[in-house]
């Protein structure tokens, strides 16, 4: 009983859940390819999302369809920098310099590399979460219902990405990677 409760304190991309939903993924975890398994039948393949170039139109189209009014972003980028340890999956910058007689601000989106290769819930789901970040930089109420307004199902994404992650801590192999071909 101890070992069980161990594993589901030892879960830190899903502290802020229920003890039982914890529970329940310990349960999945303690499963040969249990957590795995579930997440290949629930999402069956990757986006095809594979370039910087192609990230990028991406997020401008998420952006022009939710936030029209919202400071244009200037780039957008898969970054094999981004430390998942840290729990960032991407990261929203904005760089002010003096133009001239005005302020310009330059917004810049990084997703970690790790994300070329999930289900296009999941980099939508980064995606969104960075946009907000646009209007409202703090992670509060307003934010969550901007996610929301641009992703109805933002919550369950991020539940998902974050079993996901789990799956990867526990040494689970990636899900979803592409065969590449010989030349």
């Amino acid at each position: 009983m101890a070992a069980a409760a161990a594993a589901v304190a030892d879960l830190p991309y899903l502290r802020a859940y229920s003890a039982s939903l914890r529970q329940q993924v310990a349960t999945l975890l303690a499963q040969p390819q249990g957590l795995a398994t579930l997440l290949e039948r629930k999402y069956p393949q990757a986006h095809a999302v594979r370039t910087d170039k192609a990230l990028y139109h991406y997020t401008t189209a998420l952006k022009e369809r939710h936030l029209r009014r919202a400071d244009a972003v200037n780039k957008v980028v898969f970054d094999s920098k981004i430390h998942i340890v840290r729990h960032a999956l991407g990261l929203h910058t904005a760089v002010s310099r003096v133009q001239g007689g005005r302020l310009a601000a330059k917004h810049e989106i990084r997703i970690a590399a790790l994300f070329k290769q999930v289900p296009e819930e999941f980099l939508r789901m980064i995606v969104v979460h960075e946009l907000a970040h646009l209007r409202e930089r703090e992670h509060n109420k307003a934010f969550y219902q901007l996610c929301e307004h641009m992703e109805p199902a933002y919550h369950q994404y991020e539940l998902d990405v974050r079993l996901y992650l789990t799956h990867l801590e526990q040494a689970g192999p990636r899900l979803w990677q592409t065969e590449s071909v010989a030349p």
